[in-house]
């Protein structure tokens, strides 16, 4: 098969769509398909264009002077549309195209989709209603969702509108961002999911294309080959570790004041950046909290600590649609910890401990529980352990390409 992946979200990012998408593309090629991938990007030198291109990625044109620093931003769809028939005229001779995200490059895939007849699928990752109201100001919510909703509705007909209610979209601009998000969807022939509960909530909100769940894995050559058990002796320090963007919707400043209330002897290793990493370096100073932040760091370096570590933490709320985190301390044995309760769908039972609730309060109450009963993580590292191969990327790929293959018959 001959795929091409459009993803908004990819280049200059890290993140759980960066690394699914490059797990799933190994895994692909490795099966002998073809995989493209068209992607927003920062500016690029000849020699780095080059080096990308040799490996089938192409940066799309990008604005780029819009939100450096944060995701690179496409150009109008059109633009994108006329640039691809300009210079890769050969896309309107691949099987399928493999949509993520939903702004410029995505849209523009989805358009020449459909243009091409080429069967389209769509990759539903994350919850825009809840990121939308993380990263824009309070009183500018409503505003900008007025105004993606009025963008996206230029290139892809919007013929469903999400009311306000008392479930997920309980102001206007999450209703807004729920308009954005089922439409788009909708343009699709099909749409994927990495789980049954976001699955769940965008049939609730009118997705009427079929859709299917696909979990996200790891790639080969980022699985461990021999993680130990691990275990915590009596009187040991904990050793937690934060893998995640270090953001509001993250929620690390509820996390740090869960730590203040722990008893007991802990080190939190916090990996990665974000627009709370200041402010969250700042409280753990001025509270004198046993963490240390490392930034933005190489993957070795992350794995290795990752493999050391007693617990993981991922203590978002009504945000993340899988986790990535949780997959990959899986696959070293780790066990982990988090708020919500949708994502007890993404690890094995019994490999996790969950707090009451998303609250301070709640998160250190269960930290102390297992702090006194330090037996439970060898417990649950044996259970990820027993678990961990079915997290590899390659004993997932073969579902999506049946998938495909469906969608070319059709």
């Amino acid at each position: 098969m001959k795929i091409a992946i459009f993803s908004d979200c990819y280049l200059d990012l890290t993140g759980g769509i960066r690394s699914s998408i490059d797990a799933q593309k190994a895994a692909l090629e490795k099966l002998g398909h073809t995989v493209y991938i068209f992607t927003t990007s920062y500016p690029k030198s000849k020699q780095e264009l080059e080096k990308l291109n040799r490996v089938q990625i192409f940066p799309v044109p990008s604005c780029f002077l819009c939100f450096r620093g944060l995701t690179p931003v496409s150009r109008r769809p059109k633009i994108i549309e006329r640039w691809l028939m300009r210079e890769h005229p050969e896309i309107k001779d691949f099987d399928i195209f493999y949509i993520h995200y939903e702004a410029g490059c995505s849209i523009a895939g989805l358009r020449l989709g459909k243009q091409f007849r080429i069967p389209t699928v769509q990759v539903m990752h994350g919850r825009e209603d809840m990121g939308e109201g993380n990263i824009i100001p309070f009183g500018f919510r409503t505003i900008v969702a007025i105004l993606l909703n009025w963008f996206h509705s230029w290139y892809l007909p919007h013929k469903m509108t999400v009311k306000r209610d008392n479930y997920l979209a309980d102001n206007q601009a999450k209703a807004k961002m729920w308009t954005l998000m089922v439409n788009h969807a909708n343009y699709a022939d099909m749409v994927l999911t990495p789980s049954a509960h976001f699955r769940e909530k965008l049939m609730h909100y009118g997705v009427k294309k079929e859709i299917k769940v696909f979990p996200n894995g790891i790639a080969e050559a980022h699985f461990p080959k021999n993680p130990s058990l691990k275990a915590l002796e009596e009187n040991e320090t904990l050793r937690i570790i934060w893998h995640s963007r270090v953001s509001a919707e993250k929620r690390m400043m509820p996390f740090l004041h869960a730590l203040k209330n722990v008893h007991g002897n802990y080190q939190l290793d916090v990996y990665g950046g974000g627009g709370d990493f200041i402010r969250a370096k700042r409280f753990a100073l001025k509270n004198h909290l046993n963490v240390l932040f490392h930034g933005n760091t190489d993957y070795k370096t992350l794995a290795n600590k990752l493999a050391k570590a007693h617990l993981d933490v991922l203590v978002s709320y009504n945000f993340d649609t899988f986790g990535m985190t949780l997959i990959e301390a899986e696959a070293n044995g780790v066990p982990v910890f988090f708020c919500d309760p949708d994502m007890k769908e993404v690890v094995p039972k019994g490999s996790f401990i969950m707090s009451k609730n998303e609250t301070p309060e709640a998160m250190a109450e269960a930290l102390n529980e297992l702090i006194n009963h330090p037996e439970k993580i060898k417990q649950m590292s044996e259970i990820m352990l027993k678990h961990r191969e079915e997290v590899l990327i390659s004993n997932r790929i073969r579902e999506l390409e049946k998938i495909f293959n469906g969608m070319i018959k059709v």
